[in-house]
């Protein structure tokens, strides 16, 4: 299916590896022209280098920045002051107790996890409003309805994407800009690959054996059994960014494979 977005322009922070990877090439294979961001200038070369080889006709742009830092995202906007498409995915998690988390750790990941965006969508935002189309889509984990209490301080900074989301779309009324946020569950990252195998390092199992056995000891609440692939979000993300999609706003669209219980 055409998703009829062949020449926008899209930015998708923390977009060389997991989610925000394969976002990024979902979108190239819809003809978008991609701005490949992460820390590492060396990496995200190596990430232009690989989509564009598969998507030869698609424009993959640098965007390489720690967005995080002020002055680096001035740099950036100067450099592309206008995109389609925001693709909000940068973000730090890790498991850590309540008794662990003190000011600076709960500073960091406000900074990183939300003020990061926020900066970059208010400078996006009157742009789409002034073209009147845009896309911005903030990346959530189903931690934001359903905290574990693994990780409080990643978990409170995912909710607070989605009342910034319904917040932030009031603006976009009667407009063809949407702003939403997608709650995926537990997903395949390069991170969790790794773990997983690290798990059963000793067992003559295949990866598929050692998914299946991981699940079943430790996310047993999970309705599909297995972690979401990326591709599978890129695959949403890119509809939700589409013209098709003008009727979501500032909805929380959960991606959990069933591990969220209720009904909302």
């Amino acid at each position: 299916m055409d998703m009829g977005l062949n020449g926008k322009t899209a930015l998708v922070t923390g977009s060389t590896k997991g989610i925000g990877k394969a976002i990024a090439v979902e979108l190239a294979k819809e003809g978008v022209n991609v701005l490949i961001n992460g820390r590492n200038n060396e990496e995200v070369e190596r990430v232009i280098n690989e989509v564009k080889s598969a998507f030869p006709d698609t424009t993959l742009l640098n965007a390489a920045a720690d967005l995080v830092d002020r002055d680096q995202r001035e740099a950036l906007f100067e450099t592309y002051p206008s995109v389609d498409i925001l693709i909000n995915n940068m973000g730090i998690y890790e498991i850590m107790s309540y008794e662990d988390v003190d000011d600076e750790v709960w500073n960091k990941y406000f900074q990183t996890n939300v003020l990061a965006a926020n900066a970059l969508t208010k400078f996006y935002l009157p742009g789409m409003l002034k073209h009147d189309f845009g896309r911005i889509l903030f990346i959530a984990s189903e931690e934001a309805v359903m905290p574990s209490g693994q990780m409080p301080q990643y978990a409170m900074t995912k909710s607070m994407l989605l009342s910034l989301s319904r917040s932030l779309s009031h603006l976009t009324k009667g407009t063809e800009v949407t702003v939403n946020t997608i709650m995926p569950g537990p997903t395949l990252s390069e991170n969790v690959q790794q773990i997983i195998e690290g798990v059963y390092a000793d067992e003559q199992m295949t990866f598929a054996q050692k998914e299946k056995a991981f699940m079943a000891a430790n996310l047993p609440q999970s309705e599909i059994q297995r972690f979401i692939r990326p591709s599978e979000i890129g695959r949403l993300a890119t509809f939700v960014c589409s013209p098709y999609a003008s009727a979501f706003k500032g909805s929380p669209i959960r991606m959990d494979g069933g591990m969220v219980p209720t009904i909302f």
